[in-house]
């Protein structure tokens, strides 16, 4: 008698746990044959809200450690992925890639945030400026988060695609709530376990497995989302704009081949970044400057 494989089921990540959705639903990952390769959970309305209030809880604790301290933090996620790379290069070759491109996605992975890890403390200092003034102060602009971001990770893309999004937003003190990629969305929940072995905070980052067209709707309506990020989903973008409007959520649309190198670049951070400008009054001594 043939024997039946016990599938893996693969749970959400919500606020630094693996819980089982609240629907206790589920959907099968399908592989290029048809065959079954993983039990995924199928997430609902009230997952998306109980993550956003993970991602709203934890805001404060990422936003406020140091730029270099993130930049570690980054750099923790890229060595674990490193120590897991025949995992996921599995994981991406069950899901019909050939083994060449598995290694290939696997390894940019590790690169894209190795370069988001270098960013994390530098790119206030290039973006921030002194601005001249006609009155006795100084004026500064500098970047801060926007606050908590919901993403669509990119459908055709398993791994690096949700890094090439991700990277950049929490590189920048923003959390995160995501949507993995419903297609392929093996790999969403085991880069899941490498985030919660890297020291990023609980409620970080939420990955969600489900459906586009139930999950999408109540995240980017949601009145405690700041902005949304997403790719390649040219069908949904009239619906999130509209759905974006009512507390003016920053959308942010990206074409990109995720694959290639100038779909990195500072852009991808201050995106979600307010400008925020100081003024300093200039007190006048007998012809000098101080402050006060």
């Amino acid at each position: 008698m043939k024997r039946v494989e016990v599938l893996k089921t693969y749970k959400i990540y919500s606020g630094g746990k693996f819980p089982r959705t609240e629907s206790g639903r589920y959907y099968m990952a399908i592989d290029p044959k048809g065959n079954a390769i993983a039990n995924m959970c199928r997430s609902s309305r009230k997952d998306v809200r109980n993550a956003v209030v993970s991602a709203r809880k934890s805001l404060g604790t990422w936003s406020g450690k140091t730029a270099f301290n993130r930049s570690q933090v980054l750099y923790r996620i890229a060595e674990v992925l490193e120590g897991r790379k025949l995992q996921f290069v599995e994981e991406l070759i069950l899901q019909g890639s050939s083994k060449r491109k598995a290694i290939t996605e696997v390894e940019d992975s590790i690169d894209r945030i190795v370069y988001y890890a270098g960013w994390c403390d530098k790119f206030c200092q290039i973006g921030s400026s002194v601005n001249p003034v006609s009155s006795s102060h100084f004026n500064f602009s500098t970047y801060e988060p926007v606050g908590v971001v919901g993403l669509l990770a990119p459908q055709e893309s398993s791994l690096l695609g949700l890094v090439s999004l991700l990277m950049p937003i929490i590189s920048g003190g923003n959390s995160v709530v995501l949507i993995a990629s419903e297609a392929y969305p093996l790999c969403s929940i085991t880069f899941a376990e490498v985030l919660n072995a890297s020291d990023v905070p609980g409620g970080v980052v939420n990955i969600l497995t489900g459906h586009y067209s139930e999950l999408m709707p109540p995240l980017s309506s949601h009145m405690d989302v700041n902005a949304i990020a997403f790719s390649g989903l040219k069908n949904l973008k009239k619906d999130v704009d509209l759905n974006s409007v009512e507390n003016l959520k920053r959308v942010r649309f990206y074409e990109s081949s995720w694959n290639k190198k100038d779909a990195q670049g500072l852009h991808y951070i201050t995106d979600f970044q307010e400008v925020k400008t100081t003024w300093h009054p200039i007190e006048n001594i007998g012809g000098a400057s101080s402050t006060y």
